[in-house]
């Protein structure tokens, strides 16, 4: 940690000195009620500071009888030493993951205990900041707990820097159905060297990056990176064939209408940073990444490796596309109903598992799980996830969507006859 956030957390702790008195009497009943609190805050750099209990929770809990009055941290809490970092974090991805999830177009169709009891999505997405009214709303429905956002990467608390800045403090939330990059990344090349600089196999001198080498470098802590979470962005690109292909996806992504106009949904978009919408942006962030990689590799060899990735959203665009259209024709032909939450006679990719047909659930796996790791894995470098869990499944799924296609339009034509 630095000196500067470690001084001033010493000097707040003088401020707050008759409080350590109290903070024994915390210590000492929570010793029996929550022994492994207590155990966590002694292992702490905030014990060792005298970041006393009352300077996160508040004095207005004092017994059994007041639980309901010890405050729960929010980033600003942290702001107080942390302000540094949290001005960084507020700059990034990381900040817009509750906007994002809420954004979602059937989010609330979900059990609360998923979303606001952050026990599905809401899991992960809690990261993100909260407004006041929110955090009043989740406190009334008994969802008081984990808007912290530091605290899920630094866990309570220990609220470890060295923890945080092992590749395993990502793995919670980055692995699985739609992003799977702890998965990707334990497998290839680099994840592998690290396993191995963690069991003294390697040096620990050997060149082995971790998460937080390519995606926050020297712990800034504004995570973003060129293609966003979507892997679509603007201007469109002068190659027209992918051009089109992009079209097709703003439109099913809702960004666009049928007719290729923008829809008040891109104002989501723009508010959660999950797409880059300039091409100074996106140059921004590809070199960044750039000079990430040529700590380890050549420079000629880092843009070709990027180069691939890209190559390979436009091979999946192109896949994606075709699935959407074939779907999008059986609206205009009248086989298939548009759902009433449907704002077009198009598909909706955001309603993910709520798309209402088979034909349109097996749209959406196509599209965030498969082309999602398709260029992940490329970006990851991991072989196996570009393309037998990425691209192989693309091109399976679009034969099952052609077949589908098909029969409901015999079906059709069964019924008019």
């Amino acid at each position: 940690m630095r000196r500067i956030p470690l001084l001033t957390a010493t000097l707040l702790s003088l401020l707050f000195l008759p409080q350590l008195v109290k903070s024994e009497i915390c210590v000492e009943c929570h010793k029996n009620v929550t022994p492994g609190i207590v155990k966590d805050w002694k292992l702490s750099k905030h014990s060792a500071s005298n970041i006393t209990c009352s300077i996160c929770h508040g004095e207005e809990h004092k017994s059994k009888k007041d639980v309901e009055k010890a405050k729960i941290p929010d980033p600003k809490t942290c702001g107080m030493c942390h302000k540094e970092k949290l001005d960084q974090f507020l700059a990034g991805k990381h900040a817009k993951a509750w906007a994002s999830m809420k954004a979602m177009p059937t989010a609330h169709w979900q059990p609360m205990a998923l979303m606001e009891g952050m026990k599905g999505c809401g899991g992960c997405h809690k990261i993100g900041i909260k407004s006041e009214e929110e955090i009043r709303e989740l406190k009334r429905m008994g969802f008081g707990f984990g808007i912290a956002s530091c605290d899920a990467c630094h866990t309570r608390h220990v609220f470890s820097v060295r923890e945080a800045r092992e590749p395993e403090a990502c793995r919670t939330c980055h692995m699985g159905f739609d992003h799977p990059q702890w998965e990707m990344y334990s497998s290839s090349k680099h994840g592998v060297r690290y396993s191995l600089k963690q069991k003294k196999i390697l040096d620990e001198s050997a060149s082995a990056p971790t998460c937080q080498t390519c995606h926050m470098k020297d712990g800034n802590h504004a995570n973003r990176t060129a293609w966003g979470f979507l892997a679509v962005r603007l201007p469109l690109p002068e190659d027209k064939e992918w051009a089109s292909y992009r079209i097709t996806l703003l439109k099913a992504l809702g960004v666009l209408d049928p007719h290729g106009k923008p829809t008040t949904r891109l104002e989501l978009v723009k508010n959660a940073d999950v797409a880059r919408l300039t091409e100074e942006d996106w140059k921004n962030e590809r070199e960044k990444m750039l000079t990430i990689c040529t700590q380890c590799h050549s420079a000629n060899f880092a843009k070709k490796e990027l180069e691939k990735g890209d190559a390979m959203i436009k091979e999946a665009d192109r896949l994606m596309a075709e699935a959407i259209n074939i779907v999008a024709g059986l609206y205009k032909d009248g086989v298939l109903k548009k759902a009433k939450n449907y704002a077009y006679d198009f598909p909706d990719l955001l309603t993910f598992h709520d798309a209402p047909s088979v034909i349109e659930q097996k749209l959406f796996e196509m599209f965030l799980e498969y082309r999602m790791r398709t260029f992940q894995g490329t970006f990851h470098a991991n072989p196996d996830y570009a393309f037998w869990y990425g691209w192989s499944k693309m091109k399976r799924a679009l034969s099952e969507i052609r077949e589908m296609a098909q029969e409901l339009r015999k079906k059709r034509m069964k019924i008019k006859k």
